[in-house]
């Protein structure tokens, strides 16, 4: 029996993806975006200051946090207060990582930008979602800082986007939603910069060790997904 998603989606389609900006008044960047159900607001905070390890160099630096609301999930995940776990802490290491390649920290001077990617809804893929969506955030706020007279260029070097890829029941799948991912027999998320180069590929075969063409296959569904998610992020910030 051929396998039929459960929105009915083709193996190679998107989620519907929606971004919205400017959500948040008081932000320097704000987006709201929502993949599916998965729904991430996503802010860039800009700091007058730089971690310790680059004060005096003249150059800035990107990080992120990532936090998901309780009921963001089917059953209440317990707020993250005195101790954030293994899991957040990868995410946030990844989402940091994924925008700092994309930024000539240069350009920035000694400032920072900070992202912050609250989960409001998870449906599958937040840390992609978080990726995507913080890095318009981070690019309004750099434009602002531009049009100000802050920097005098643009410290975004590329666009940068991310999409999980995985394989259910034997089928290569774009963008899983929580239902494939929870049964996947692999599960991958890749980043790949508006021209597209990969900053980081997360492979992991659950059940069933994958091979090599349904590696090659994956990458190039990623890269299909995340050209995809670069067009929209191009479309709202030219209208920014």
């Amino acid at each position: 029996m051929k396998y039929v998603r459960a929105d009915k989606r083709a193996f190679d389609e998107l989620r519907k993806t929606k971004i919205t900006p400017n959500v948040l008044p008081y932000a320097e960047g704000s987006v709201l975006i929502e993949m599916g159900k998965t729904k991430v607001i996503c802010t860039a905070t800009v700091e007058d200051k730089v971690p310790a390890f680059l004060r005096g160099t003249g150059t800035g630096w990107v990080t992120a946090e990532y936090a998901m609301l309780p009921r963001a999930t089917q059953t209440r995940t317990q707020r993250e207060i005195q101790r954030v776990s293994g899991r957040t802490q990868e995410i946030q290491r990844l989402i940091g990582r994924s925008l700092r390649a994309v930024v000539d920290f240069s350009k920035l001077g000694e400032r920072q930008l900070m992202i912050d990617c609250d989960v409001l809804m998870a449906d599958g893929g937040t840390r992609c979602a978080s990726i995507t969506g913080g890095f318009v955030a981070m690019a309004i706020a750099c434009q602002k800082l531009l049009k100000s007279g802050v920097i005098k260029e643009n410290p975004i070097i590329s666009e940068v986007a991310a999409v999980s890829v995985g394989i259910v029941q034997n089928n290569v799948l774009l963008d899983l939603c929580y239902d494939e991912d929870s049964v996947a027999e692999v599960d991958m998320n890749i980043v790949c910069t508006g021209k597209g180069d990969f900053v980081e590929i997360q492979g992991t075969a659950e059940h069933t060790p994958f091979t090599l063409d349904q590696m090659s296959q994956m990458i190039e569904l990623a890269r299909k997904g995340t050209g995809e998610l670069i067009e929209m992020q191009r479309e709202v910030l030219g209208k920014v």
